[in-house]
């Protein structure tokens, strides 16, 4: 920029030159120097018109250089925002592009739903068939079991089934309750309990003490631990236990029961395991 503004001071001056060489003053002083010894001439232009002509070349030099100047300092400040503003373009055009594929993905999903939603009726018509089957199967299941916490047990079954013929509860509800009682009868055969309530003992109902060994053993011992007795699988009814064998052993079984004592290994009337046929 500082180059081209002193080539155009320089041309300038050339020019100032050459109108200087042209004139009659310059040219006859050059040719003749005798006819410059003689009285000049008057100059057809005076010199001080043509300084002022070359001055305002210069200012009109520099007016231009200024004007250029300021129109490169313009294109810079637009070249400085383009790339910026490039950097931005790129930036979200990445951006476009990840956001097109979780458009995709869920409009995936939003299809998949409403097919489900689709399905949902013919779902809904399977599972109250299914739940009436579940209850019957559990009814069963707990008539042929080991008769504690019967009237408990027997109770859920007919809320459940009390439940079933109710329009204000969901189908999914309905399905929850249903597992949430396989999961109590589950819960039977993993834990130890014991409990009060009444038992025939010789021809007259007493209050007993019950013992449940998960599913394998139910015993009952009176409140005064003078008669012991268990429940017969086979026979489907109490037998009494012999005192002397059984009596202390039950009795440990309620304190452990109880979380009164620690647990510790019991001898008890438990029918062996059979084979599956």
């Amino acid at each position: 920029m500082k180059t081209h503004r002193l080539k155009t001071i320089a041309l300038t001056a050339a020019a100032t030159f050459a109108l200087l060489a042209g004139s009659p003053v310059y040219s006859a002083e050059k040719a003749d120097p005798e006819a410059a010894a003689a009285p000049k001439p008057k100059p057809l232009v005076p010199v001080s018109a043509v300084v002022k002509v070359g001055e305002k070349r210069v200012d009109a030099a520099k007016k231009s250089q200024a004007r250029i100047d300021r129109l490169a300092a313009e294109t810079g400040d637009l070249l400085q925002d383009y790339k910026t503003v490039m950097k931005q373009v790129d930036g979200l055009r990445v951006y476009n592009a990840r956001l097109e594929k979780q458009i995709a993905g869920q409009l995936r999903r939003l299809a998949s739903l409403d097919k489900s939603i689709s399905e949902a009726t013919v779902i809904q018509r399977q599972i109250t068939p299914l739940l009436i089957r579940m209850i019957d199967g559990l009814e069963q299941f707990v008539s042929l079991d080991v008769p504690f916490h019967k009237e408990e047990r027997e109770k859920r079954i007919e809320f459940l089934r009390a439940n079933m013929d109710r329009s204000d509860i969901t189908i999914a509800e309905k399905f929850r309750q249903v597992l949430e009682a396989y999961k109590i009868e589950n819960e039977y055969g993993r834990k130890i309990d014991s409990y009060k309530g009444v038992a025939e003992v010789e021809g007259s109902e007493r209050n007993v003490n019950f013992l449940r060994i998960g599913r394998i053993g139910l015993l009952y011992q009176t409140t005064d631990g003078k008669a012991s007795g268990a429940w017969d699988k086979e026979k489907g009814a109490w037998v009494a236990l012999d005192e002397g064998d059984y009596r202390g052993a039950i009795q440990k079984g309620l304190r452990i029961a109880n979380k009164q004592a620690s647990i510790d290994i019991m001898k008890l009337p438990i029918p062996a395991p059979e084979a599956v046929k």
